[in-house]
């Protein structure tokens, strides 16, 4: 059954919202993706094609999602959509692949990345500690940088669990500060004397064509992912049936023009090879026009588009389970509010412990390859729930409608079964391994169905438009 405790409180103004939007997205794909993407588009034109396409894609996904978002301004985000269109299972699966993999493991790679450009000013933080036995393949290697990764979790883990204020707050300044110092990159690459329009003719050896396309767009999709935060924290929006459409276009846009800035600054100051050499594209492009301060300069500008992209992905990630568990679909621990900060405190740690687990294990990074294949479906499926809300709860309040109805929702599921079908073929094992985690969260369904009630929970009171 629903939990009757305290509940959280919407104290989340337009601006904190939208940077949640920005904050989360822009993390340190921008800073790592382009080497992917040339090496498989081969040419600098087709990889800023690849951005605006998936822009295109992602603008669409947004446009579907503020059409719910503001329909069922509650807690998790997706989990609302898929069980209000199909029933309270797809809702669980969902807020287990966000617990048990998909926020988790994007929590643990950012800590990870954090720490990593840290290690550029203290190296002493890549030492080996200590080394695990363990019973198949190389010892378990424990780095100093990974127990610092851990106690940024904590710590940020303490921020939100004294309110969804502070935690929107801090993720306001981060984001400012990181947008900035993004923005500084931008203009020394256009305006720095280092740029030459005809690196735009270089390129290299690649497959290219639809394939090497599509294998660059899931690169970019990576750097894109996060735009669906925001519908996790719905309930703790102010007015959201205008904040929420609001904060989740204008933030999406405001990324993909910040992207697309981006790749043209890098690709006027390196050429084609120059971006396939560089695992860290931003630095290499402001090491050739500022020298070794530009590029340090870089490494202080990732440390902070991370700290807020995981600042911001600690703030939504928790709100899933405690959503589903708040309506009876998951541990019921989860849906404990503090009684004063009004906070999923739970949920909070129990997620950040979660994800420093993962950060020990050393397997983060093949854990997010694990996830796309079951995020994917299950992100298809949300989009098009929007088509099936219309026909099952036609009068159900709708402040905002989405743009393009029904094409633009159409077009993102379309897009991502391509997708899926790409990751399949290519990635058998990977996406096996990601269903059989999926499929490891039943027994974990089953109980929880035998203790609770019907789980209707914002479904079910969705046409009341709180």
């Amino acid at each position: 059954m629903a939990n009757s405790g305290p509940g959280l409180v919407r104290a989340l103004g337009i601006w904190s919202a939208a940077s949640i939007v920005v904050g989360t997205v822009i993390g340190s794909g921008i800073f790592l993706v382009p080497k992917t993407m040339i090496l498989q588009a081969g040419d600098p034109v087709t990889v800023l094609g690849v951005w605006i396409f998936g822009g295109i894609l992602t603008l669409a996904g947004a446009l579907t999602y503020a059409e719910m978002a503001a329909m069922l301004p509650e807690a998790g985000g997706e989990y609302n959509y898929l069980k209000a269109a199909y029933g309270p299972f797809w809702g669980f699966l969902y807020s287990w692949t966000q617990l048990a993999v998909a926020k988790s493991a994007s929590i643990a790679t950012l800590a990870t990345g954090f720490f990593l450009y840290l290690a550029n000013f203290r190296p002493e933080l890549n030492m080996v500690l200590t080394t695990v036995p363990m019973p198949a393949g190389p010892p378990l290697e424990i780095r100093s940088g990974q127990l610092f990764a851990i106690g940024v979790i904590l710590g940020l883990a303490i921020v939100n669990y004294f309110g969804v204020k502070a935690g929107g707050e801090l993720q306001v300044v981060v984001t400012v500060i990181k947008v900035a110092l993004i923005a500084g990159i931008i203009a020394v690459g256009l305006f720095g004397g280092r740029a030459d329009a005809a690196n735009y003719e270089t390129s290299i050896p690649a497959p290219g064509g639809i394939a090497g396309f599509f294998a660059a767009l899931v690169a970019a999709l990576w750097a894109y992912d996060g735009w669906n935060n925001l519908g996790m924290v719905s309930s703790e929006v102010k007015d959201p049936q205008r904040n929420l459409p609001r904060a989740i276009i204008l933030g999406t846009l405001a990324v993909v023009l910040i992207y697309l800035l981006t790749n043209v600054a890098y690709f006027l100051v390196l050429p084609a090879s120059g971006v396939a050499a560089s695992d860290r594209v931003a630095a290499e492009m402001m090491r050739k026009v500022m020298g070794q301060g530009g590029a340090a300069a870089v490494s202080v500008a990732a440390m902070i588009s991370i700290f807020a992209a995981l600042n911001g992905s600690i703030l939504s990630g928790a709100r899933v389970p405690y959503a589903a568990a708040r309506d009876g679909l998951f541990l019921p621990a989860f849906s404990r509010v503090h009684p004063s900060h009004q906070t999923p405190a739970f949920s909070i740690f129990a997620l950040s412990i979660w994800s420093c687990v993962l950060i020990l294990s050393g397997q983060y990074d093949q854990l997010l390859t694990l996830v796309i294949f079951p995020s994917w479906i299950l992100y298809g499926m949300a989009t098009v729930a929007v088509i099936v809300l219309r026909k099952k709860h036609p009068d159900w309040p709708r402040p905002y409608r989405t743009l393009g109805y029904p094409v633009v929702p159409a077009m993102f599921a379309g897009v991502a079964l391509i997708l899926l079908g790409y990751t399949l073929k290519n990635s058998p094992r990977e996406s096996g391994l990601g269903l059989i985690i999926i499929v490891l969260g039943l027994p974990v369904y089953a109980w929880v169905r035998r203790k609770s009630g019907d789980g209707q929970g914002p479904a079910r009171r969705a046409g009341t438009n709180q």
